[in-house]
């Protein structure tokens, strides 16, 4: 990639940054606001996620309110680890942030390296909250 590597903008520099792109599509502002990694094989990545985490930030949204800590106190980190049993758990701090209740069921499709989970309204069978994982 021929563009130099910034830290990416935060606070009112990044506020201003977005209103100045307003015209341009949220990935390609993400990008052009610092908001992105390159990979391995030189692909641009951009980080929506931490994107906007640092505008909700910039305009004063807390983003911790009380309860986001796992059981153990520690912060959720949106990442999780393959178990020895071949298992994967999302955990109680992502299922309360998004207001899942038990019994709550999801289809599941696979893709080239990512996970959907699409949670299935028992009353429609329309499709409702989606979740990613790469």
């Amino acid at each position: 990639m021929t563009e130099a590597a910034t830290a990416p903008l935060t606070g009112k520099a990044l506020l201003q940054k977005v209103k100045e792109l307003s015209n341009l599509p949220r990935r390609e502002t993400a990008k052009r606001c610092g908001y992105y990694t390159v990979t391995r094989n030189n692909q641009v990545r951009v980080n929506l996620t931490e994107f906007y985490d640092a505008l909700l930030m910039a305009r004063g949204v807390p983003l911790n309110p009380e309860g986001s800590k796992d059981g153990r106190g520690r912060e959720p980190t949106y990442r999780v680890t393959v178990h020895k049993n071949g298992q994967i758990v999302i955990g109680a701090a992502y299922t309360q942030a998004m207001g899942l209740k038990p019994g709550d069921e999801f289809e599941i499709k696979l893709g080239y390296k990512h996970i959907h989970l699409i949670q299935l309204d028992t009353k429609k069978s329309s499709n409702g909250k989606h979740f990613e994982s790469d």
